[in-house]
């Protein structure tokens, strides 16, 4: 199969997971042109062709009028009425060159261990982590004198492919090589399940991406992370994500 056929899941990652194997983490729009995952679980939404305008007004009709939602790689200007809230360049990341080896340090983590995670997550944001996060994918960590100083973990799973988030090292604990290890872990048992990984990352985090290229992780594309607000104003009573 042709490279192109392979990486394609990758074009529209979310809209892939959520129509594929993440399906039962979707919520569908009325037509069936946009879905978003549960928002508990990870914050971004999808469209299913985002030069249809009836793809956005599905979106719009699923997430209700003045609310935020958080899309990736679509062109720049989104349609009359959406306002865009924020934008970050990132960078997407094909890791099939990747050396895998499992952590015998690493442990598992699970729902348990949610708040500990969220502390870490807070206090080196590697991005969105939610309290349902745990669910999509396996988490590992690694702990030191019983603390969670470092962990990683799979988020998106479009077909064919799963996406390793999460990658956050206590500054405590950083130069160690302990983030590798998890990658690599993870990269292990993705590829033990018959998957790929791939990474995202915002572009101005040079550091992180900078281990990720010396791993073996390959740039395939440079998408933007947009936050939208949708058209109208808010319904009395809704949640407003800005």
């Amino acid at each position: 199969m042709h490279t192109e056929n392979l990486t394609a899941p990758l074009d529209n990652p979310v809209w892939a997971a959520l129509t594929g194997p993440h399906r039962g983490f979707a919520e569908s729009a009325p037509g069936g042109l946009a879905a978003r995952y549960l928002p508990a679980a990870n914050p971004f939404a999808a469209l299913a062709d985002p030069h249809d305008p009836a793809s956005w007004a599905d979106l719009a009709a699923l997430a209700g009028p003045g609310q935020v939602v958080w899309l990736t790689g679509l062109p720049p200007a989104p349609p009359p009425g959406w306002e865009t809230v924020m934008t970050i360049p990132g960078v997407q990341l094909d890791g099939r060159e990747v050396r895998a080896e499992h952590a015998p340090d690493a442990v598992r983590l699970g729902p348990a261990d949610v708040a500990e995670m969220t502390e870490l997550v807070a206090l080196t944001e590697p991005g969105p982590f939610l309290p349902r996060t745990v669910e999509l994918g396996t988490y590992l960590g690694i702990r030191h004198g019983g603390r969670l100083v470092a962990m990683a973990g799979e988020r998106m799973h479009p077909p064919g492919w799963t996406e390793i988030s999460a990658v956050c090292t206590h500054p405590d604990h950083r130069g160690k090589g302990l983030a590798g290890r998890l990658i690599r872990a993870l990269a292990a048992g993705i590829r033990e399940r018959g998957d790929a990984p791939f990474l995202h990352a915002a572009a101005a985090n040079t550091n992180a991406v900078r281990l990720y290229r010396s791993m073996g992780f390959t740039l395939r594309r440079e998408p933007v992370f947009i936050g939208l607000r949708t058209p109208g104003a808010p319904e009395s009573g809704s949640l407003n994500t800005a």
